[in-house]
């Protein structure tokens, strides 16, 4: 009788605890799936084209905002100057110590002051009206400080420099002019939303595509399902497979779609560096960045699993064992 339970505590011993089962349950299923997209791989690649095509668009619109961002933030820091137009009393003294006052303040590259006599030259020299300037009895342009923003201030910073410049007692007057930036950036906040709204779009398009893919495999593997039922397996264990099939679509369409945003990124880097160069701008093309790559990656798998979930829920309830 000893011999006979200390066999017993040995297998008892050995048998793996809950923890370890499960894991290995989700190592088999992970495995055994994999191993059945391999089993038929045309149709597996098929489907995994389509989830990448439809995940691309959204994540290669995400990357043209990203660049027409970047092209404005350019744009923004070449062009941007706050004009300071100062008060008729300011003589040009105290115009030239407040333009070094202003040289001196966080945030600003570099100031210059251009006085009235200078403003009134080149407005003679520029407008044509060099005539008609001289039957003025007195010079009606202000002096002004030309400010130029320190490159790679954030636009937030930029107004309150504004602001902050505006403010001062020899400023009769501020001007900054950014207003086709402003139009830029609204057009670039209309398509970001419209970006988001296709994304969804598509999503539920993965979703249905994913979800058919599963129910197909479902179909095909009804009578192996219907054992599985007979002997006992539980939902869980029968779910689990399918759920990973998801997961692997999900995770391979995603690196389609990443392949895909980059090849169309090199596909149109020099015609950009060609177009940036007319503009006298060395700014190259953005690819997709790390985080929205691997957004790209998490909605895939997500979507996969997602899909795969709806699928096996609403089918697999339907089969039962043979009579």
């Amino acid at each position: 009788m000893s011999s006979r339970a200390s066999s017993r505590a040995r297998r008892v011993a050995q048998r793996p605890s809950w923890p370890e089962r499960l894991l290995q349950d989700h190592v088999r299923a992970l495995r055994n799936s994999l191993g059945a997209l391999a089993r038929k791989p045309v149709g597996t690649l098929l489907t995994a084209f389509v989830i990448g095509i439809t995940l691309a668009l959204p994540a290669g619109l995400h990357t043209l905002v990203a660049n027409l961002h970047q092209a404005g933030s350019s744009a923004l820091q070449g062009t941007l100057r706050l004009s300071l137009f100062l008060d008729d009393d300011v003589n040009q003294a105290r115009g030239e110590a407040l333009t070094r006052e202003i040289a001196r303040r966080p945030g600003v590259s570099s100031a210059q002051y251009i006085s009235r006599a200078q403003a009134l030259e080149e407005f003679r020299a520029f407008s044509g009206f060099g005539e008609a300037l001289d039957l003025l009895k007195e010079n009606p342009l202000p002096a002004t400080v030309v400010v130029t923003p320190r490159s790679g201030l954030p636009r937030v910073e930029t107004e309150a420099l504004l602001r902050d410049l505006s403010a001062l007692p020899e400023v009769a007057q501020a001007k900054l002019d950014q207003k086709w930036l402003e139009r830029l950036y609204a057009i670039l906040e209309l398509v970001q939303r419209a970006v988001l709204m296709i994304a969804a779009a598509l999503a539920l398009a993965v979703l249905v595509v994913i979800g058919n893919t599963v129910r197909l495999d479902i179909e095909n593997r009804r009578e192996e399902i219907g054992i599985l039922k007979l002997i006992g397996a539980t939902p869980g264990y029968i779910r689990r497979p399918f759920l990973y099939t998801g997961l692997w679509y999900g995770l391979a369409g995603g690196a389609l779609a990443c392949l895909l945003v980059e090849a169309g990124v090199l596909a149109l880097a020099e015609p950009a560096r060609q177009l940036a160069g007319l503009y006298d701008s060395q700014a190259g093309l953005l690819g997709l960045r790390f985080d929205a790559a691997v957004a790209v990656f998490g909605a895939g798998m997500g979507l996969g699993w997602l899909g795969a979930f709806w699928a096996v829920s609403r089918h697999l309830r339907q089969v039962e064992p043979a009579p």
